[in-house]
């Protein structure tokens, strides 16, 4: 491979932000939950890479839409300035080349389950190609963003039983609000360059009460999920990892109550460990059981 190429490669990397993974593990655990829960346990293997690469695309794909739309602003952040689109390494043609190519790589994926899934995933799309313009007019775009990456949930239920029970979207609207929560404190980052420059952030909105929503945030979404699953009596080893994800609650809360940005930045890359210690109390009951 030339030096050009492998520059050219590196860009797009770097444009989906591959050496970021915080960004599609904290969308994979929610998935994976959602994908035992529907099967009562291992889905098989065909589902299972369907999904984990489904996931990972999709991500990918919103992050060149997401530079794309916010090229403009990135520009004055001191976090993105350097994106490549913004520093105009790579030009917008190309990053939307690479999204729709990701994009068609994602359905193709999907197209290998059932018509169900395959319809979910039209909305799942489109939503998180409004996504990024939405900072612009919505007091808390974060709602939205949590309604993109929640379409992994609704999209599992879909391909496992061919509907979408009214459980599985208790656990939709739980996930929305650890959404807001994990992307609150990724906008506490950014909140003095976004005041100036005229973004609407959900850290903006709440002010001098982020922290306290932040919380109540991830309260509300371990509430409704342990409230969803309740009739699948999912047993001890489920209630001690819910345990474990509200000491990491607390966990949050220290390194957030400062407002500092490593704190607020830190908190936010680690939130996958929460959805991670719920996936792994889901997985360990269902082995226990079987």
């Amino acid at each position: 491979m030339s030096t050009v190429s492998r520059s050219r490669l590196s860009l797009y990397l770097d444009l989906i932000r591959w050496d970021r993974p915080a960004g599609w593990l904290v969308l994979i655990w929610p998935t994976l939950s959602a994908l035992w829960l529907a099967a009562g346990g291992f889905p098989g293997w065909h589902l299972l890479v369907v999904f984990v690469l489904g996931t990972i695309l999709m991500r990918s794909a919103g992050c060149c839409i997401n530079d794309v739309a916010d090229r403009h602003f990135d520009r004055h952040v001191k976090r993105t300035a350097q994106r490549p689109i913004t520093s105009g390494q790579v030009s917008v043609q190309e990053a939307i080349a690479v999204g729709v190519v990701l994009s068609l790589l994602a359905l193709a994926l999907v197209l290998t389950t059932n018509v169900v899934a395959v319809a979910w995933s039209v909305p799942a799309l489109l939503v998180t190609v409004l996504y990024p313009f939405t900072k612009r007019f919505l007091a808390m775009p974060q709602a939205v963003l949590g309604i993109a990456f929640n379409f992994g949930i609704v999209i599992a239920f879909a391909a496992v039983q061919g509907t979408v029970p009214w459980w599985a979207w208790l656990l939709w609207l739980g996930n929305l609000f650890w959404v807001l929560a994990y992307d609150t404190e990724y906008a506490m980052v950014d909140r003095d360059d976004d005041l100036k420059i005229g973004i609407k952030t959900s850290a903006i909105t709440l002010g001098r009460f982020d922290v306290v929503a932040i919380v109540v945030f991830y309260l509300f979404f371990l509430g409704l999920w342990r409230v969803a699953v309740a009739p699948l009596a999912l047993g001890g080893l489920f209630e001690i990892a819910m345990a474990v994800a509200l000491a990491q609650v607390v966990w949050h809360w220290k390194l957030i109550h400062h407002r500092t940005r490593e704190g607020c930045f830190h908190a936010f890359r680690v939130n996958h460990w929460l959805g991670f210690t719920v996936f792994l109390g889901i997985v360990a009951s269902y082995i226990v059981r079987h």
